[in-house]
């Protein structure tokens, strides 16, 4: 039976919607620990699952008065730590703490806490980076090290939230992610990463069925899957 087949089989039917309002649009981004460097030359570290990445370039969605936004208008510098999904106890920990020393009252209101040492928190270990400040996490299986390119205003007037555009200059990956033989693959398989769903943490997703893209731009197909058309 081919992929094609065997995948139309668990293609949905039509059914009904419903109109609503969402709470958050988190439909499923990955989570990333966003290490800078703060005012005392200490690390800061923080959890964040509103990021985009297109080339080299990444765009992050902040709060305005998080410790982190504080940082990266200052320095410009930042080291973007993608956690895989072994990871989440260690990510959860950061969970209603924040490295504002003065807790800003929307956060207050929600039980935030001031905390200094969230690298201590997480039970993570700080990691010297090749081209920034900012130590990168030594446990996540990916690290970027980024500078900021600008920062604007992001949704409507008002909303306290930035939109930081960055720059990945050094991309630092595990041996047994990367693809035998080559430099430039992520083996997807391997791959693990923590995703974010409407505020929930998930995981060791299902490999569903080869892409045609992949074969387009010239990536490895994953051993697990078949080829496209291929029979089984």
């Amino acid at each position: 039976m081919s992929a094609v087949t065997e995948n139309s089989k668990r293609r949905p039917t039509p059914s009904e919607h419903r109109v609503i309002e969402p709470r958050v649009l988190y439909f499923g981004t990955p989570v990333v620990l966003i290490s800078t460097t703060n005012p005392d030359g200490t690390a800061n570290l923080a959890p964040m699952s509103s990021a985009w990445w297109v080339g080299t370039s990444c765009m992050l969605g902040l709060d305005e008065t998080s410790q982190t936004t504080l940082n990266l208008q200052r320095t410009g510098e930042l080291v973007l730590n993608l956690p895989d999904s072994g990871l989440v106890d260690a990510v959860d920990r950061l969970a209603g703490y924040t490295g504002t020393c003065t807790v800003p009252p929307h956060k207050a209101a929600k039980g935030y806490k001031y905390l200094a040492d969230k690298f201590g928190r997480a039970g993570v270990t700080a990691v010297p980076s090749h081209l920034v400040t900012p130590p990168r996490v030594g446990e996540c299986p990916i690290q970027m090290e980024s500078k900021v390119e600008h920062i604007h205003p992001f949704g409507e007037p008002g909303s306290g939230v930035l939109a930081i555009e960055a720059t990945v200059l050094r991309t630092h990956v595990r041996d047994d992610l990367v693809v035998a033989g080559s430099d430039r693959h992520i083996d997807p398989e391997q791959w693990d990463p923590l995703v974010m769903k409407f505020t929930h943490f998930y995981g060791r997703a299902e490999h569903l069925y080869p892409s045609r893209l992949a074969d387009a731009w010239d990536i490895p197909q994953v051993a697990s899957g078949p080829a496209l058309g291929e029979s089984s």
